[in-house]
């Protein structure tokens, strides 16, 4: 999707260590999905990390700001979100860096 700031991601896909994906797996099922929404060109919805998740996700996902990074998809599926193919990580909601914004483009 073109209108992604590729500068706000790692320059390629960043994979976690096993032992990284260690830390993570306890906050799995804590994970908030929201509900979807749509306009005329796409469907979104947020997912809500927990807040405690951020402190041990790995700090160069993060950017010089300390705000969570646009992940790719190899990079928040390994933080174990889960959602069908074609979701794009678009925004970070700073007032509350725990939730990610997605959208989809809608058919």
């Amino acid at each position: 999707m073109s209108d992604i700031d590729m500068t706000r991601r790692n320059s390629v896909p960043r994979p976690l260590t096993d032992k990284e994906k260690q830390k993570l797996d306890e906050f799995v099922d804590m994970i908030h999905y929201s509900a979807r929404y749509n306009d005329d060109e796409y469907e979104y919805r947020h997912v809500q990390l927990p807040k405690n998740m951020l402190k041990v996700i790995p700090r160069d996902y993060f950017d010089a700001r300390g705000t969570l990074k646009l992940l790719w998809e190899d990079e928040w599926r390994a933080l174990g979100i889960t959602q069908s193919l074609g979701w794009e990580h678009y925004e970070v909601h700073e007032p509350e860096p725990h939730i990610l914004l997605f959208k989809y483009v809608w058919a």
